[in-house]
């Protein structure tokens, strides 16, 4: 458009120049007049040359800065974006496997040693609805670590480095192994309990027993 601008004042420029009636001045006013004019319009064209290679420069330079900034701005969309996939190397993480299988032993003992202790009547209906209570905030805590894992091993949940991602693993099995002690410790006192009263029935029957057969 500038280009388009300035062709059209200097064609313009040069008409008024061509179709300037003549005077009856002399010769020489007449050639100084044509001189200046000359003068002026080079002058004219020059402040226009001016102006364009201006807009030039500033026209690149916008488009410069236009262009890095949308650069910079794919690219940290794409460095977002990757922060959503998973990569095989995560996913294959021994530990992943490990905090699976420390689930499965959570499941396991404490079902056993629950089942056990109810078997005889040894506990009362209270004392088995507290280890039921023990046994269901520690089965909750474990459920809670095994959905955050499938959180961070699922691509397009969240935006972590794969370092950040086999931190957040190790952190996981670590709480899953502590909620793996406390269900045994809890289920050694259990049974401790659940022994020595078995015991006392017994040797109580025995006496009974005895009691009955000698008067």
């Amino acid at each position: 458009m500038i280009r388009h601008y300035r062709q059209f004042i200097l064609t313009g420029l040069t008409l008024v120049c061509l179709m300037c009636p003549l005077s009856g001045k002399s010769q020489a006013h007449e050639a100084t007049q044509l001189i200046l004019n000359y003068e002026k319009l080079t002058q004219m064209k020059k402040i226009l040359q001016n102006m364009y290679e201006g807009y030039v420069i500033l026209n690149n330079g916008y488009n410069s800065v236009k262009d890095i900034t949308e650069g910079n701005f794919k690219l940290h969309e794409a460095f977002l974006n990757g922060l959503l996939s998973v990569s095989p190397e995560v996913r294959k993480y021994y530990r992943v496997a490990e905090i699976i299988r420390v689930q499965q032993w959570i499941i396991n003992e404490y079902q056993s040693t629950y089942k056990e202790v109810k078997k005889d009547i040894v506990f009362t209906p209270a004392e088995l609805a507290y280890l039921g209570d023990v046994y269901a905030g520690l089965f909750k805590t474990s459920l809670q670590n095994l959905d955050e894992l499938a959180m961070i091993l699922t691509a397009g949940e969240l935006r972590m480095s794969d370092f950040e991602r086999l931190e957040a693993i190790d952190r996981l099995h670590l709480e899953m192994s502590g909620v793996l002690v406390s269900v045994r410790e809890f289920n050694s006192e259990i049974s401790a309990v659940y022994n020595r009263r078995v015991r006392m029935k017994k040797e109580q029957e025995t006496i009974g027993t005895l009691v009955g057969i000698n008067p």
